[in-house]
């Protein structure tokens, strides 16, 4: 296994990785590499991808030997710079001859046969608003951990005694770990320029959460409330159940934060409440995006009073306007017979109708 190159190559690809957000969140930049001893259907011998939190950017695959953009930006970087991607597509073809010879080194030290074997990598940075950032590598063989480094305490964990050896080989490589550092402290700052420039203010970009608190009867003593809380970005949110001020956490069974198709987020949390006290309890959210933070209770049952009144009020207006029709039906046939003046008291008793029904 060749260190000084492949590890070049590795860090040089993180290049596909480009910071989003802004506020107090982080957001974290992952690159990972999968080479195989046999290509399948829909598995090459080799491929790159890059992800920006949960949002794939670019892949690169050995049957076209080329980084393809997943993102518009990704686009019009290449566009616009070809020279930047070319680099990485150079360094990632060299890195694809690397990391076949690596399954090859692994079987043999495994002393397994020519059967289905892959090797794995994936390099990661978290970057805070403040500038600090942490990183990982991670390197894996048959889908277990294998090595890994931790870039903030420079320090190694070894699977086994296979790895051991290898890791023994490489700490003695002060190349490895200034490299480890340049990707730290140089490689982000570069790409979050380049985001700047092409990524048409992502970084500024914030969604408030919309939230919503509903009810399910569990039992007669039993109820479970659930609090939605989705369409916000950047995914850093603070959410607890709370009551009369305090926070209940350990009584909270907490969903999974998982991205919407419009890269915004969603998560949920859910109580078991006594059904009495269920308008007790307020859903409390937190997000950069919103200029204060949200209390939500469950919605009471709003009352039918109202809507009996307005009910009454428009069966009362149809009765009287059947009853003024049907004295204009009666008036209006009187006047069809011929007959001498009505008496005095039937005039009396129209004009009473009459007044009644105005």
């Amino acid at each position: 296994m060749r260190p000084r190159r492949w590890l070049l190559g590795l860090l040089g690809a993180a290049a596909f990785c480009l910071l989003e957000g802004s506020g107090s969140s982080s957001h974290l930049i992952r690159v990972s590499y999968i080479s195989v001893s046999k290509a399948g259907p829909g598995l090459p011998n080799f491929s790159a991808v890059g992800y920006v939190d949960d949002q794939l950017i670019a892949r690169y695959e050995s049957h076209s030997k080329k980084v393809h953009p997943r993102v518009s930006w990704m686009s019009m970087l290449e566009e616009k710079e070809p020279q930047f991607c070319n680099r990485y597509t150079r360094i990632l073809q060299k890195d694809e001859k690397d990391f076949q010879e690596n399954v090859q080194m692994l079987q043999k030290r495994y002393n397994q046969s020519g059967e289905f074997h892959m090797v794995q990598m994936m390099i990661s940075c978290e970057v805070w608003e403040d500038g600090s950032r942490s990183g990982r590598w991670q390197y894996g063989y048959d889908g277990r951990d294998f090595l890994s480094f931790d870039m903030n305490t420079a320090s190694w964990t070894a699977a086994d005694k296979e790895a051991q050896v290898i890791m023994r080989m490489w700490d003695t490589e002060t190349a490895i770990h200034q490299r480890f550092k340049s990707y730290l402290e140089s490689t982000c700052t570069e790409l979050l320029e380049k985001d700047h420039r092409y990524g048409s203010g992502r970084f500024l970009r914030k969604e408030p959460p919309v939230v919503t608190v509903s009810s399910k009867s569990e039992a007669d003593d039993v109820e479970t409330l659930t609090c939605q809380v989705y369409g916000f970005y950047p995914k850093e949110l603070d959410a607890t159940w709370r009551r009369d001020g305090e926070i209940l956490e350990h009584e909270t069974l907490r969903g999974p934060l998982a991205p919407n198709s419009d890269k915004t987020y969603y998560t949920l949390l859910s109580i078991q409440v006594d059904p009495q006290k269920k308008y007790q309890y307020r859903c409390h959210v937190e997000h950069d995006a919103l200029p204060k933070a949200l209390s939500v209770a469950l919605k009471a049952p709003e009352s039918n009073l109202g809507l009996i009144i307005i009910i009454g009020c428009v069966v009362a207006a149809l009765l009287l306007v059947s009853v003024i029709a049907l004295i204009l039906v009666f008036l209006n046939s009187n006047r069809d017979v011929p007959r001498s003046d009505p008496p005095r008291e039937l005039n009396y008793y129209h004009c009473l109708i009459f007044i009644f029904c105005t």
